[in-house]
């Protein structure tokens, strides 16, 4: 039986190099990463051919590519999402977050200029393709849930990981998490909720009344938070074995996995510790 669970506040899940809350409420920042949004030819006066959409992107990011490609005013593609007929599951009640699948897209179909209801649709369907199959599904009845689920569970794995080597790790942190009866406490839940991408997390943040605050609420959020790729979702059906609960990116490279929650403490002191010093050139 688990017991002794540290407060609440003073639990801290971290990725890529931050901590944004310990018990003293320290905040620290890492460094964020810029992904372009298209892909372009070699000769930058022709217009893009494709599109592409990295792992991790939210509908949002998705929907804004869509309408920069297609030179459409802004907020055409999301208009478009009550005509585009999308192929989702009951569970998702519409919101095709996390089945926008990452993938290069092309611009002109059967040589036509791609609408936004056509592109929406070929990474639903895409995404169903690779979801839908035996391995997954079969993953996802093993782990005693349903392919949504594991959709969700792999965003989370897919934001919080700070390298692909990392994601059976963080998904199994999530599952002992769940099986505890822990909240989850991921900052890239809060993120979502609060639709930004910082790497800076407060107190206030964490008591925000939001079905998306794994800080306040139980269980896994309502729908996936971002659009993962298929690493991410090959470790939400087969976690790396282990008994973890806590994570930290101690430095680039160093991110430390434990169970015990007076080891993750001096893990952050390590943290903090190298962020004061910078590294040394050379």
């Amino acid at each position: 039986m688990y017991t002794n669970t540290p407060p609440r506040s003073t639990i801290r899940l971290t990725r890529r190099g931050r901590l944004a809350l310990i018990a003293t409420g320290a905040v620290v920042a890492g460094t964020a990463v810029a992904v372009p949004l298209l892909s372009m030819d070699s000769d930058v006066e022709k217009k893009p051919t494709t599109l592409v959409i990295p792992e991790g992107w939210r509908a949002g990011q998705v929907y804004e590519a869509v309408d920069k490609a297609l030179a459409l005013p802004d907020g055409s593609t999301r208009k478009s999402l009550g005509k585009a007929g999308l192929k989702l599951p009951n569970d998702a009640e519409g919101n095709p977050e996390g089945y926008l699948f990452p993938a290069t897209y092309p611009l002109e179909q059967h040589g036509k200029k791609a609408m936004p209801e056509s592109l929406l649709s070929f990474m639903v369907d895409t995404a169903n393709r690779k979801f839908n199959g035996a391995p997954i599904a079969a993953g996802a009845q093993r782990n005693a849930m349903n392919v949504y689920q594991a959709v969700t569970i792999a965003s989370i794995v897919q934001a919080e990981a700070a390298t692909k080597a990392d994601m059976g790790k963080v998904a199994r942190v999530v599952f002992n998490r769940l099986e505890r009866g822990m909240p989850l406490q991921m900052d890239s839940t809060l993120n979502y909720a609060l639709n930004r991408a910082t790497l800076r997390t407060t107190t206030a943040d964490t008591r925000i009344d939001n079905p998306y605050n794994s800080y306040q609420r139980m269980g896994l959020p309502p729908t996936p938070i971002s659009n993962p790729g298929e690493q991410a979702m090959r470790a939400a059906i087969s976690p790396t074995p282990g008994d973890w609960l806590y994570f930290v990116t101690v430095k680039p490279g160093d991110t430390r996995f434990t169970a015990d929650y007076a080891e993750h403490q001096r893990n952050v002191a390590e943290f903090n510790r190298n962020q004061q010093s910078p590294a040394k050139a050379g």
